[in-house]
């Protein structure tokens, strides 16, 4: 198996606002020089934050970190809701005074939506409806409703309170489940609240293990000799998974898509994880810490690859 030449690793960026994950994802093709990049969840134009990136054999990776769950620091302003959700959408109706909002109403609200949820994501998420964008069906004018799915929201905490006018503004911390639409919980807790509510800020703070503060400034269009700092797979890998340290051998049966067993060749685990269990997925690292196969442990206690990785691609 020869691997593609070019850079192979994850990336971590902070969106700017007013980008899309897209504009993201081509400014950094251009900046690492090669097309093969991709992303691990997008993030709206408005919202700031981390997005994870993924380039050459990197990209590959990116399944196994789509799930992770996600902090995000975020304002809602209750007192008005919109068509989008968020401060982009037209009004829906007037203005309703939320100013006088016990502290004990706002927290029997904001209890209500913790812990294992049904959400309905926005109508103008990208959530595709019949092969089509929901967003792109609410733009063209239609009545788009969306089911509703399991999250979970495993905090939900005000850490300000502003009024304005007539609204009451609050920034809150979200720790929640790959899926959740932040959004969406504005607009549900101002309708549990009765004054409506929609999302002015988002900035996406953590995926899982990965930090926002580890990640890299977009460099403005024209200043293309900045470089991006890359992760290496097996480091990126460890993060997220058990890892398992193989010998040559083994690293060289994996590689091939051999079936090694686990007790010849394991010679640390954790990192990610307290261990792996039968059918668990594990790192494999070869010897230098390069990622050689992502790889589930079976019950009869070999490895089965999932994801290998091309010797060339391998770091």
């Amino acid at each position: 198996m020869t691997a593609p030449a070019g850079p192979h690793g994850i990336v971590l960026v902070d969106k700017p606002a007013g980008w899309t994950s897209h504009d993201v994802v081509g400014r950094c093709r251009r900046l690492l020089g090669t097309k093969k990049v991709g992303h691990a969840g997008t993030l709206d134009p408005m919202a700031t934050g981390l997005l994870i990136l993924g380039a050459g054999q990197g990209t590959r990776l990116l399944t196994h970190l789509v799930g992770l769950g996600k902090t995000y620091s975020a304002t809602i302003r209750l007192g008005q809701a919109t068509t989008t959700d968020d401060a982009e959408g037209e009004a829906l109706g007037e203005a309703t005074a939320a100013t006088g909002l016990t502290d004990e109403q706002l927290e029997a609200a904001l209890d209500a939506l913790r812990g294992d949820i049904a959400q309905v994501p926005s109508a103008v998420s990208a959530i595709k409806v019949d092969g089509q964008r929901a967003y792109a069906r609410v733009r063209a004018g239609e009545d788009v409703q969306l089911d509703a799915r399991p999250v979970t929201i495993s905090r939900f905490d005000v850490l300000a309170r502003r009024e304005d006018g007539p609204f009451c503004d609050l920034d809150v911390v979200v720790d929640c489940s790959s899926g959740t639409y932040i959004r969406a919980l504005a607009r549900d807790l101002g309708a549990a609240l009765g004054v409506g509510g929609h999302l002015t800020a988002l900035r996406r703070t953590h995926i899982g293990p990965f930090s926002v503060e580890e990640a890299a400034t977009v460099p403005p269009r024209g200043q293309d000799d900045v470089s991006l700092p890359l992760q290496g797979l097996g480091e990126a890998a460890s993060r997220t998974l058990p890892t398992l340290v193989l010998d040559e051998a083994a690293a060289t049966d994996l590689g091939h898509g051999k079936r090694p067993r686990v007790p010849a060749v394991v010679t640390r685990m954790g990192a990610a994880g307290t261990g792996a269990g039968a059918d668990a997925l594990v790192a494999a690292l070869d010897g230098e810490g390069r990622l050689v196969a992502v790889a589930a442990v079976e019950q009869s206690g070999h490895l089965r690859p999932v994801l290998v990785i091309p010797p060339g691609a391998r770091t």
